[in-house]
Order: C-alpha cells, then structure tokens, then sequence
C-alpha cells in the first residue's frame, strides 16, 4: 500500500510539472506570435491612443514575466480572465464549449472502442492471417487520410447526396439528447473512423508484446494473464480517449460544431489571446490527466510495475 501511495505521490506531481512548463510554453507561444495584438483586434483605422488604451488593459505594457505569473495565479484560483473580444467571463465560453466537446468524444468512444479492442484482439491472435493483414492494410489506409478529408467525404455522401444527416453540427444548451446525437453523428462517425485505426493497431501491437512475454505463458497456465492483458488495453484506451478530446479541432471546424476546438480557433483569427491560452492550457490539462490516470490505472492493474526491473 505504502509503494502505490508513493507512486500516486510521485506521478501526480510530475503531472502538476508537467502543465506549469505546458503552461509557460503556451505563454511564451502566444506572447512570441507577430504583429501587435492590440493593433490587429483594433484595425488599421484605430488612433494610437485607443490602441494604447487596449494594450493597457491586456497588459501587454507590463514584462512578460509578471504577465505570465498573474495569469497562472488567476488559473489556480479559477480565474481565466475575460474576453477581449466580447467582454465576457473566460470560464463562462468554456464550459458549455468544454462540455460540447466531451459529449463528442464520448459519443464517438463508446463506438470506437469495443469496435477497436475487437478487431485489435482478433488481429494479435490471429497474426500473419487474411484477416489480420487485411485489416492492416485498411487501417493504414484509414491513418494516412487526413481528418477534414474524411469528414468532407461523409458530408458528400450522407449529407448532400443521401441527406440523412445535417452538415451542420448546430447545437445549444437546450437541445435534446436525441436531437444533439442526431446533430452530432457526422461528427463522431469522423472521429470513430481515425482514432479506430490508432487504437486497433495500438491494442495489436500491446497484444503480441504480452503473448511474447516469457512470463505469460505461466500466467496463462495459473489463469492470470488476464490481469496482465489489463494494463496495456488500459493504456490504449485511455491515450486514444485523451486523442479524442485533444483531437478534435478539426473535426469540430469542418463541422461548425460549437466545441472548444472551434471557440479557440474563433480565438486565433480574433487575436482574442486570453481565450487562447485558456484554451490551449485545458486542452494541454486534459490531455496530461488522462495519460496520468492510464499510467496510474496500468500499474494499480498489474503491481509487477511498480518494480520494473
């Protein structure tokens, strides 16, 4: 009990490392992008004065440092600031946004996953077979076509041509549950159809490496290879689940979908940059916390970890 509180100590504060140096890249990534953002969200028509004026209250005329450190205070105490653009509470954009984008992937995962552990699982025990390659080969061909290819290949068929579903992922605060997996099956059918192939050849390749282990085949014979199999299927699922909410940008961009990916790319061309950092650092919050928990959850499933030899 003691080595797994250890271990529980020790990998939560690497993650809480990890996202301070994350959130300083981001800084450093907004602060260094070129022109004057005060100038760009203003015009060329506005007075030096108004742009001043607006440099003062982003706080750009103050060092990057103290800008960078008041901002990561007001993070730790739930503050993201506000909006340039609109005016508006930070936290307020991001939650029903945030939300939106964990319904999508959520919707998209409880396809994606027991359809790619399957074919996964099958591909491993059933290596070098017709099957296996030709799932390979189709699972190739699915990772090399880019995410807005396939999602323009959807809208061509099942929305222009066929017209069962909307182009448009339009939904709000108030739609329905049935209406918004209506709305949103283009949506998670583009993101079922990349992250299947990540994960399946994922799942095959962690399957072979534990058939191949020496220790398994004792496992096997004591009915616990089982336990074994957990922690590299945890794996698997986990990381293509932080993929399926990091992922997204695209997806919701082609779309329209009112995600965070589309509020942070709205953000960009409005050089709304602390709705930028915001963004990006929960994109950057999100992705961590779920390669910590898949780390966490491959060691509490087989303890053999916590003393790699």
């Amino acid at each position: 009990m003691k080595d797994i509180l250890n271990m529980l100590a020790q990998r939560l504060s690497l993650g809480l490392l990890t996202l301070v140096v994350v959130s300083l890249i981001i800084f450093l990534g907004v602060s260094l992008l070129p022109g004057d953002a005060a100038q760009a969200m203003l015009g060329q028509s506005a007075t030096p004065e108004t742009v001043a004026a607006l440099r003062i209250r982003m706080g750009l005329d103050q060092p990057g440092y103290i800008r960078y450190f008041t901002w990561l205070g007001g993070i730790l105490q739930g503050d993201f600031g506000v909006s340039i653009a609109n005016n508006r509470e930070i936290s307020d954009l991001l939650g029903w946004r945030f939300a939106n984008t964990l319904f999508l992937a959520v919707l998209a995962a409880l396809v994606s996953v027991p359809l790619a552990l399957t074919l996964g699982i099958l591909a491993a025990l059933y290596r070098n077979s017709f099957y296996d390659r030709a799932v390979n080969v189709i699972t190739l061909s699915s990772i090399s076509t880019p995410e807005f290819f396939v999602a323009y290949i959807l809208i061509l068929v099942f929305a222009v041509q066929l017209g069962w579903f909307p182009s448009l992922a339009n939904v709000g605060p108030d739609t329905l549950l049935l209406e918004r997996i209506y709305a949103c099956v283009l949506p998670a059918a583009t993101l079922t159809l990349v992250v299947v192939a990540h994960m399946m050849r994922m799942t095959r390749a962690a399957i072979i490496n534990l058939l191949a282990s020496p220790y398994i085949e004792m496992a096997a014979l004591k009915g616990h290879a089982l336990p074994n199999a957990w922690a590299p299927i945890i794996n698997v699922i986990v990381i293509n689940l932080a993929y399926l909410i990091v992922g997204v940008v695209v997806v919701e961009v082609v779309f329209v979908y009112p995600g965070l990916g589309q509020l942070l790319v709205d953000s960009v061309q409005r050089r709304d940059l602390p709705v930028v950092q915001a963004c990006s650092l929960v994109f950057a919050a999100t992705y961590v916390l779920l390669n910590l928990t898949a780390d966490i959850l491959s060691i509490l499933t087989n303890p053999r970890l916590l003393h790699p030899k």
